[in-house]
C-alpha cells in the first residue's frame, strides 16, 4: 500500500502545484473512512534551508533527499523548465524508479524525469507551453501535448497547473479506490474527473512565418469561416493551380487548407462560447461548422468534450444561452452564416 510520499522541491518551486501535492497527499484523512491511510509525508530537496518559490514566497524545507530512498511515491514538483537539475535529484529518481516506486511528476517537473532517463521510450505530457521543448530536448520520450496526465508503467506525468490535481486524485482512484477519491475531490470543491485534455485549453493563433500572399490568405480566411470555402476558391485568390497551392500551403502552414480551417473554425467556437450567449446552433454556423451535430463532432474529436460542458468550464453556465440567428447577424454585422464547408470544388 502507497503510505510513504516524498516530494522533492528546487528553487523556482511553482506554488499552486506544490500545494495541491500536499493538499492531496498532507493532510489525514484517515478519519473519513474511505481507506485513505495517514500519509508519511516528507517534503525535501538536495541543499536543506530556503527554497525560493515562483511567487517569491520562501519555504522552510528542513529534509535533504534521505526521505526519498524508501518512498512509495516520488513526487517531482515544478520548477523553471530548463534550469539545471542538480546531480543528486537524478540519482534520488533513478533509484526510486529501480526499485519501483511509484514516480509523479506535476508540470514541468517533467524535465527532471526526463533528464534521469526515466522517460526513455515511455509516453508522457507537461503543460501544453512545454511540450514542444520537452520533446525536441528528449527525443526518445513519447510526448503528448493533449492529455491532462499520462500513465505509463509506475510513471506518472501530468500537465499544467490544476492538471496535477486530476492526476493526483487518478493515483488515490488506483490506490484506494472512487470513494477514497471522491471524498478528497468533494473537500477541495473539485470534481473528481474531468473531461477531456489539455487540447481545449492551448493556445493556436495564426502561424506569422508565412509569405505575404499566403498570410494575407490566412487573415481573410480568418474573417470569412462562415462561408462555403473551397480549396479551388484559395488557389484562385492566388493565381495557383490547386496542386500547386494545397503544396504551398503545406510548405508554409505545416497542415492542409481543411485541417487549418477546422482549426480556426474550432477557435471561432471556443470563443463565441466563451464569450457570448449565442445557442450551440448559433455558434455551429457562426463558426462555419453549419450545425450542431457537426460542431459536436469536430469539437469532441479534437478537444475530447461537447460544446456544452466546454461552456461550462469556461462559462460557467448555458442559462441565458438563447440568443438566435437575428442576434447572431446583428453581433457579426450582418455576414452571413453558411454552411462553412471547404470542398475539392
Amino acid at each position: 500500500m502507497l503510505t510513504k510520499v516524498a516530494v522533492i522541491v528546487l528553487p523556482g518551486l511553482s506554488l499552486f502545484e506544490f500545494g495541491v501535492v500536499c493538499e492531496v497527499f498532507g493532510l489525514d484523512r484517515s478519519g473519513l473512512g474511505v481507506g485513505l491511510p495517514a500519509f508519511d509525508f516528507r517534503i525535501c530537496t538536495p541543499h536543506p534551508g530556503a527554497i525560493r518559490t515562483d511567487a517569491g514566497v520562501t519555504l522552510a524545507v528542513d529534509a535533504g533527499l534521505e526521505g526519498v530512498e524508501d518512498a512509495d511515491l516520488v513526487v517531482m514538483t515544478p520548477f523553471p523548465a530548463g534550469s539545471a537539475v542538480p546531480a543528486e535529484v537524478l540519482d534520488a529518481l533513478r533509484a526510486a524508479d529501480a526499485r519501483g516506486a511509484r514516480v509523479f511528476s506535476v508540470c514541468s517537473g517533467a524535465f527532471a524525469l526526463a533528464e534521469a532517463g526515466l522517460l526513455d521510450g515511455r509516453c508522457a505530457t507537461t503543460h501544453w507551453r512545454y511540450t514542444r521543448r520537452l520533446a525536441d530536448t528528449y527525443p526518445g520520450t513519447r510526448v503528448d501535448e493533449n492529455v491532462l496526465y499520462v500513465e505509463d508503467g509506475n510513471v506518472l506525468t501530468s500537465a499544467g497547473t490544476a492538471a496535477g490535481i486530476d492526476a493526483s486524485l487518478h493515483l488515490i482512484r488506483q490506490e484506494f479506490g472512487p470513494k477514497a477519491a471522491t471524498a478528497i475531490a468533494r473537500s477541495m470543491v473539485v470534481p473528481p474527473h474531468r473531461d477531456g485534455g489539455q487540447a481545449q485549453f492551448i493556445e493556436r493563433p495564426i502561424p506569422q512565418e508565412c509569405g505575404a500572399s499566403m498570410e494575407e490568405l490566412l487573415i481573410w480566411l480568418a474573417d470569412h469561416l462562415d462561408q462555403d470555402i473551397s480549396v479551388a476558391m484559395l488557389a484562385r485568390r492566388l493565381h495557383m493551380s490547386e496542386r500547386t497551392f494545397a503544396r504551398r500551403f503545406r510548405a508554409e502552414t505545416g497542415t492542409t487548407p481543411a485541417a487549418w480551417l477546422t482549426g480556426q473554425r474550432l477557435l471561432r467556437a471556443q470563443s463565441l462560447l466563451e464569450e457570448t450567449r449565442l445557442t450551440i446552433d448559433a455558434v455551429a454556423r457562426a463558426s462555419g461548422f453549419s450545425q450542431a451535430v457537426l460542431l459536436r463532432h469536430h469539437f469532441q474529436k479534437a478537444l475530447g468534450v461537447s460544446p456544452a460542458a466546454y461552456r461550462r468550464t469556461f462559462r460557467g453556465s448555458e442559462k441565458g444561452c438563447d440568443l438566435d440567428l437575428h442576434d447572431l447577424e446583428e453581433q457579426f454585422g450582418g455576414q452571413r452564416a453558411g454552411t462553412g464547408a471547404i470542398s475539392r470544388r
